[in-house]
């Protein structure tokens, strides 16, 4: 997930691109000063390589911000980077470790496996983009560039569709689309038979998205039903757009985006009938079922 909001916080071609490229492997590389500019022609703020969202692009980022620098720590450690102990002179870190062989197969170039799977997205430039986004994809699959981090792929060639103009506001879910084909036909022993797979898996993805996007619609009709003959000044129409922006909202999320009190926060959900996410009597989060 933090990951995902990292390449959808920046430009659609950052991800591709060799600064990209690096902070997302692990490899170092700065993340750009600006992402996109928001609705409202404003720069974004950048993310920072600890992986912390602007609170404007994305309130939950407050709800992570104690554990996203934890994860990144973690991810440079998995991905091999000299990370130093909390306590130790900085002067150490131009002592590299050498990697753990019980948790990476140290005759596993990744520099050349990645600079490979760069080759195909290099000479598949003129292809038709779905075409191209199956084959990067039984590409990844088949060079096996990241050893611990093959989920990668398939949000590299998510964020190629978006450059491309195809999912131009989203990062399309192909984990959900691979989800729904058979292992057997994503791991045949004909390349045909894997790049068909694939395909299928695309377009899955493709129905699962606009399955979801009816199913917005749906409900912010049925939420809109609530707010017939509610004051000019009523919060609730800025709590329904808020709702749909997000998979989750916390009373702080609201809070902070409506201006309102935390009361005043839980009246305005029992007022639209948010559905409960957590089951907790603290820390709760509501959504759309």
């Amino acid at each position: 997930m933090r990951c995902h909001r990292r390449i959808f916080a920046q430009k659609p071609d950052w991800a591709l691109s060799r600064d990209g490229f690096l902070a997302l492997t692990g490899r170092g590389g700065a993340t750009p000063a600006s992402g996109p500019k928001s609705r409202d022609g404003e720069g974004a703020d950048p993310v920072e390589a600890g992986g912390r969202d602007d609170a404007e692009d994305d309130l939950l980022a407050e709800e992570f911000a104690e554990i996203d620098p934890v994860l990144a720590r973690s991810s440079k450690i998995l991905g091999g980077a000299d990370v130093p102990g909390r306590k130790e002179e900085t002067s150490r870190r131009d002592r590299p470790e050498p990697q753990n062989g019980l948790i990476y197969d140290l005759d596993w170039n990744e520099e050349e496996r990645l600079a490979e799977w760069q080759a195909v997205l290099a000479d598949t430039r003129e292809w038709p983009s779905v075409l191209r986004a199956a084959v990067l994809l039984e590409a990844w699959s088949d060079i096996e560039v990241l050893q611990h981090a093959a989920w990668l792929g398939p949000l590299l060639v998510a964020a190629l569709l978006r450059q491309e103009g195809l999912a131009a506001h989203h990062l399309a879910s192909l984990h959900l689309g691979a989800k729904n084909i058979p292992r057997e036909r994503r791991r045949a022993r004909s390349r045909g038979d894997r790049l068909l797979a694939l395909l299928d898996a695309i377009h899955d993805a493709a129905v699962a998205g606009l399955k979801e996007h009816d199913r917005l619609v749906l409900a912010k009709s049925q939420m809109e039903r609530r707010l017939k003959q509610r004051r000019a000044s009523s919060k609730l129409p800025d709590l329904v757009e808020l709702v749909l922006s997000r998979p989750l909202v916390s009373t702080g999320m609201i809070q902070e985006r409506l201006k309102v009190t935390k009361q005043g926060a839980l009246n305005l959900v029992g007022e639209l009938g948010l559905r409960e996410m957590t089951g907790r009597g603290r820390f709760r989060a509501w959504g759309i079922v």
